[in-house]
Formats: structure tokens, C-alpha cells, sequence
């Protein structure tokens, strides 16, 4: 595969990279789009990055104030020593929206991203106008799938040069996805100092009994009231796609759709299907509305 690099994806739109003070934490982001525009905040997965979706900025900004963040514990963003569960989750997101001037905003969450959208869809209902959710996370206690995905996490950690790269593929339906700038960018983040000692926090959800506290279920999902689409994949590590369906059950008057031969990520590995499904369900009552 000739080289590839991360931000040749970012062509059609001005954007710029900063950091915020939210409530205290310094907050890495990536912005684009229109300043007037409705605001759109996309969220990552575990021990990941914003750059999770800069396939995705370019198409969504064209429509949007659209900002990628690394959330608490996360990428550049700054690893206080406090728990890493959703209840800081959230009270980090909200407090990125406030230093942004974000009254409310969607939100599209990708793994982890999609568990801390959810989350926050239902301590935070007037914040959310709409939900799209990505191969979400929270909502199932697969042993093996939480060992697999504390374990690789953890050696890329500990080892970045050597496992950031099978972290990585493993995301992906097909392993070829995962270009030299994709690795180079995650093993930067993974090498900085203090990072194992967050990464241990970070995992703590990938245990039995933290997870559990803050599990996502059908009475707590049934809560949520922003539209939501949830999107899953034929080839999804995680959870299979009757799982996918089982829990966009649970959100009422939910839309579900399943992105054919592509793994975790599909936000990356397909990203003009994403977008499509992404920017059909964000602006169809925008589009009815304004005509």
C-alpha cells in the first residue's frame, strides 16, 4: 500500500487543533466547519484518539461545527489521577461543551465513544439533540471479548513499538487498513510518560466489577430520548450484529444499520458508507424543517 498519511483526509475543510480548559483538565480537539453551524462532538473508543475519525471530518463539517476530542485520560488530553468511569466521563464531556460555548450538540460515538454518548444522553437529555452510536461498548460483559481487549491494550502500552500495530489491526475487518501513519500517531501517544499509569485506570471497565456499575442495559437505554441511529458491522470483534440489533432495541424509536465486511471501526475503514448513514439520519428533520 503506498503511503498514506492521516491528514490527507482533511483536504476540503479549514480546521484547526487546540486545547481547552475544561474544568480544569487541558483538552486536545479538532475543529471544522462553520462556527454558526449546529454543533456536532465525535467521541473515540478506549485508548484511543480524535484522529479515530478524521475520515469522517471533512464530509460532517460541511454541515456542522464538528469537533473531535480526546476525552479524559485520553490522547493528548490531560490523565488526572481520578476514576476513569462514566459518571467523569461525562462530567468531562459536559465540561468540554461548556469551555466551547456548546449549549447542546449531537454526538457520535464510536466503542467506548458510543458507552459515554449513551451515558450522557441520560444524565444530560437537554445537552443531546441527536445520537449516533458505533459499535458501542457497555452493553455486554463478553468475558473474552474484555481479557482480549485489556490485554492488547495494555501490551501496547508497556510495548508501544512492537504491539500498537496488532492493537490496532484487530479493530479492523481487514488488517491492511491500519497504514504506518495510523501506528505512528497511536505509539506517539501510547509512549508519552504517565500513560500506563492512566491505561490502568482506563481499563478498569474492561473488569467484571466496575463494568458492571456501569453497564449499559434496557432499562437504562430506555431511558434515552435524543434520535438515535445505531450502526454495527457484519465483522464486528466485539458483539455480533442480532447483539447490535438487540441493543438498538432497547432506545426507543431507535434506527439500526449494519455496515457490511468491515470491523470495529467502520467510521475508518468505510468512511463514505459512514458518512452517508451518519449525515442521512443527523440532517433528514434539519433538511424537513428548513424546506
Amino acid at each position: 500500500m503506498p503511503y498514506q498519511s492521516l491528514w490527507g483526509d482533511i483536504h476540503r475543510s479549514a480546521f484547526e487543533q487546540g486545547y481547552i480548559d475544561a474544568d480544569g483538565v487541558r483538552t486536545r480537539y479538532i475543529r471544522a466547519g462553520n462556527r454558526a453551524a449546529p454543533k456536532l462532538i465525535f467521541l473515540h473508543g478506549t485508548g484511543g484518539h480524535a484522529e479515530a475519525f478524521l475520515r469522517n471530518l471533512d464530509a460532517h463539517a460541511a454541515h456542522f461545527d464538528t469537533v473531535l476530542i480526546d476525552y479524559l485520560g485520553h490522547g493528548w488530553t490531560d490523565k488526572p489521577d481520578v476514576p476513569y468511569e462514566m459518571p467523569q466521563y461525562c462530567a468531562h464531556l459536559a465540561a468540554t461543551m461548556d469551555a466551547l460555548g456548546f449549549r447542546s450538540a449531537s454526538i457520535c460515538g464510536e466503542s467506548m465513544g458510543g458507552w459515554i454518548a449513551a451515558w450522557f444522553a441520560i444524565h444530560h437529555a437537554d445537552r443531546v439533540e441527536r445520537l449516533v452510536l458505533n459499535t458501542m461498548g457497555g452493553a455486554t460483559m463478553n468475558a473474552q471479548v474484555m481479557k482480549t481487549v485489556y490485554d492488547k491494550t495494555l501490551a501496547a502500552v508497556e510495548d508501544p513499538y512492537t504491539h500498537t500495530r496488532p492493537r490496532l489491526e484487530w479493530l479492523m475487518a481487514d488488517p491492511s487498513m491500519v497504514t504506518d501513519d495510523l501506528v505512528a500517531c497511536r505509539e506517539r501517544i501510547y509512549a508519552q510518560p504517565g500513560m500506563k499509569e492512566a491505561m490502568l485506570k482506563i481499563l478498569c471497565l474492561q473488569v467484571e466489577e466496575p463494568r458492571r456499575r456501569n453497564l449499559m442495559t434496557q432499562e437504562n437505554m430506555s431511558q434515552i430520548k435524543a434520535p438515535t441511529l445505531v450502526i454495527w458491522t457484519s465483522k464486528d470483534p466485539t458483539a455480533s450484529t442480532e447483539t447490535g440489533a438487540e441493543i438498538a432495541s432497547w432506545i426507543p424509536g431507535s434506527e439500526f444499520a449494519v455496515m457490511q465486511n468491515c470491523g470495529h471501526w467502520p467510521q475508518y475503514e468505510q468512511p463514505e458508507e459512514y458518512n452517508r448513514l451518519s449525515l442521512g439520519f443527523l440532517l433528514r428533520d434539519r433538511e424537513r424543517i428548513a424546506a
